[in-house]
């Protein structure tokens, strides 16, 4: 693939959109798993849980990678990005992130944020294969542009859903649309 073709760059621009759409929580579960830590290792415990989260979410979308091209495979996961993407626009639950303790050790916050993130990246992984369309480099890519995004810039995003909801209307059409193409 041409790493300056607009297909490219438009499934680049679609992943680092679906990580900031569907990473949001993520953040979240960073900083409830870091919140007990002593301030001093509470930077560690974000920069480790979250190389540990983007190895094990890369390891994962290279086994959907695998798993889409099976024909058959590729209607379920375009349906569940279809599911998703609905789901995305009903209301939350206010306190879904409320069985997220906090670590007293930087191993045991490192633990729950890999393991959290395993649990909550269903969705992302599924919506970044299929985005992608087989092309590992463009999954390696998209998720190292948008992890600092996810990072540094869910608060804001958080604050741009809350002020414009039609933002959360438009990720969940993006969803729609690549569902649609998978």
């Amino acid at each position: 693939m041409d790493y300056f073709s607009l297909a490219f760059l438009t499934a680049v621009l679609q992943i680092i959109a679906i990580d900031i759409l569907l990473g949001g929580d993520n953040a979240v579960v960073i900083a409830l798993a870091c919140r007990k830590l002593p301030e001093s290792q509470r930077n560690k415990g974000i920069a480790w849980g979250v190389a540990g989260a983007i190895g094990l979410r890369i390891i994962l979308i290279f086994f959907a990678l695998q798993l889409l091209a099976l024909p058959f495979l590729k209607i379920v996961g375009a349906l569940l990005l279809l599911w998703i993407g609905v789901k995305l626009l009903q209301p939350e639950d206010e306190d879904g992130h409320g069985n997220v303790e906090g670590a007293t050790t930087l191993l045991g916050a490192i633990k729950t944020i890999v393991i959290a993130d395993a649990v909550m990246s269903l969705d992302n992984v599924i919506a970044v294969a299929g985005a992608a369309k087989g092309e590992m480099t463009l999954v390696v890519f998209g998720i190292l542009i948008s992890i600092p995004i996810i990072v540094w810039g869910s608060k804001f995003v958080l604050r741009l859903m809350d002020r414009f909801p039609v933002v959360i209307v438009l990720g969940a059409a993006l969803l729609g649309w690549i569902g649609g193409h998978m």
